[in-house]
């Protein structure tokens, strides 16, 4: 790997990570299809049969099942670069698994797998949490996206990653593309993000009050055995004491590269916000987190329709005025155009309705 690859494996996290401020690396995945937009099983080829091309950064892997992978993009130190890696990337993946004979496509769930249909893959790590965690673990076809913003200093991090959970359910009902699961409707906008909340050490976190707290949870959780490296504390926000960011996990992926776009925006802004808040020495926001689980469950449920309990639980907000709010206060716009358009969940509903589950599948093909 090059000096400017983002996504870099280490053993054990370390405070020293965190160094710089501001830079940007984003995950996504995506799922391998054929002609069809069926899923099929190619991510061995894809990822260990045959070397993917240099600007992918070296950074192609595959997930738990064998017909997702992942990209990661090199490491940005310019945030208005994002949109010109992202598609760079994405055109990337796309002619790398077509020489293979496959396609790319990409939603928080795809509509009308069934797991019991799919291989999972041999890699160790991934046949350890399947025989530990079982069936939340076998039936977890998620696709997500997540955001990486470089801070340079650990508990600057922590408080950030604190503070930021307010901010979360917004982020899921603007990307909220997962209404169905085994080709079942079922009801929800974001049925990933029920699904993912199935296993251990997710959702949304417990604040901690220093980094050295998170760090020695970390630790315990590996101790006793309920983890087997930082990787597995899959909570929707956290500091990555690996690549030294605040990772912001809530997002279903995306097949629409603008959206994806509106949402690395934000969240590089609003990091970067919140960093200097730190800095200033503003006291943290008490927020209970049972009034977040509610606001992140008003996302999966309602998408774009949702309203947010504030964080005194004084009153609600349409997801429309905060986003409103959250432009004026942060210069950023591109959510605001998220909100004008038609949701993931509402397009691949339009579109079953109206074409049937064939052209839903080629929907959501890159």
């Amino acid at each position: 790997m090059g000096p400017d690859t983002f996504f870099l494996t280490m053993p054990t996290g370390s405070r020293a990570a965190f160094a710089e401020m501001g830079t940007l690396g984003v995950e996504e995945e995506y799922f391998v299809v054929d002609d069809e937009g069926q899923p099929v099983a190619g991510s061995d080829e894809l990822v260990y049969e045959r070397d993917p091309p240099e600007t992918l950064c070296g950074n192609i892997d595959h997930e738990l099942f064998k017909f997702v992978i992942e990209t990661q993009t090199c490491k940005m130190s310019d945030p208005t670069s994002a949109p010109e890696e992202i598609r760079r990337t994405r055109e990337t993946l796309i002619d790398y698994v077509a020489e293979s004979g496959y396609r790319v496509a990409t939603a928080g769930l795809h509509p009308t797998a069934d797991w019991r249909d799919h291989e999972h893959a041999e890699k160790p790590r991934y046949r350890s949490q399947l025989d530990r965690i079982q069936y939340p673990q076998h039936r977890n076809t998620t696709a997500g996206m997540h955001i990486h913003v470089g801070v340079d200093d650990p508990d600057k991090a922590m408080w950030v990653a604190n503070e930021s959970r307010w901010h979360l359910p917004m982020l899921l009902a603007l990307s909220a593309n997962s209404p169905y699961w085994n080709g079942y409707d079922t009801g929800l906008a974001s049925a990933r993000a029920k699904i993912f909340e199935g296993l251990p050490n997710t959702g949304m976190p417990t604040p901690f009050d220093s980094y050295d707290e998170f760090e020695r949870f970390e630790e315990q959780m590996t101790e006793h055995g309920s983890i087997e490296d930082r990787g597995e504390l899959w909570f929707d926000v956290r500091p990555h004491s690996g690549h030294g960011t605040v990772e912001v996990r809530v997002s279903d992926a995306q097949d629409r590269a603008g959206i994806v776009d509106a949402l690395i925006e934000y969240v590089h802004a609003l990091v970067v916000d919140l960093s200097e808040r730190y800095e200033d020495g503003e006291s943290g926001t008490d927020v209970r987190r049972e009034l977040l689980d509610e606001n992140k469950w008003r996302a999966i449920r309602h998408g774009h329709d949702a309203t947010f309990i504030e964080p005194d639980g004084s009153s609600a907000v349409a997801l429309e005025d905060l986003v409103v709010q959250e432009m004026d206060r942060l210069g950023v716009a591109g959510i605001g155009d998220v909100l004008a358009t038609e949701s993931g969940a509402e397009r691949q509903r339009r579109i079953r309705d109206e074409r049937g589950a064939a052209a839903l599948r080629d929907a959501i093909v890159l």
